[in-house]
């Protein structure tokens, strides 16, 4: 009973942070406030992309806020290798700038925390579903009794 407390603290707090993180972060996008977000755009990625910094940092801000608002639904697994999936691409991102392969880490960092996020979200829903066919087979044996 303490494992699965303990686990489901942690769960929690990667689900939350996770989570959260990246609809603060997609909204500040907007407003500049934590950070002038387009100074990390790799000059590679200018290039490609067809349009100024800070609209592409615009459409970078609703991937964010989507992929945190999949991490706090019910597609919490499928929301974390988005989101792991996201900060692999920044990672990219930033070490093509020259620059900035402190915070390249850091999301690589942040991103394996994903992952692992992903892999007990998965061992939840296999052990509720466990739950679930044990009190199923409990219930058929005392219907039969």
């Amino acid at each position: 009973m303490q494992n699965s407390s303990r686990i489901n603290t942690a769960w929690w707090v990667l689900r939350i942070g996770l989570g959260v993180g990246p609809v603060i972060t997609g909204l500040d996008k907007y407003f500049n406030k934590l950070a002038d977000w387009s100074m990390y755009l790799s000059p590679l990625a200018t290039k490609v992309v067809p349009v100024s910094a800070a609209v592409f940092m615009h459409v970078v801000g609703v991937v964010e806020i989507i992929a945190g608002l999949i991490v706090l639904s019910r597609w919490t697994k499928i929301g974390s290798y988005i989101v792991m999936l996201w900060l692999l691409a920044i990672a990219l991102n930033l070490v093509t700038t020259g620059m900035f392969y402190d915070l390249a880490m850091r999301d690589v960092e942040i991103a394996l925390g994903a992952f692992a996020f992903s892999q007990l979200t998965a061992f939840r829903e296999q052990q509720a579903a466990g739950r679930g066919v044990a009190e199923a087979a409990r219930l058929q044996t005392a219907e039969t009794r």
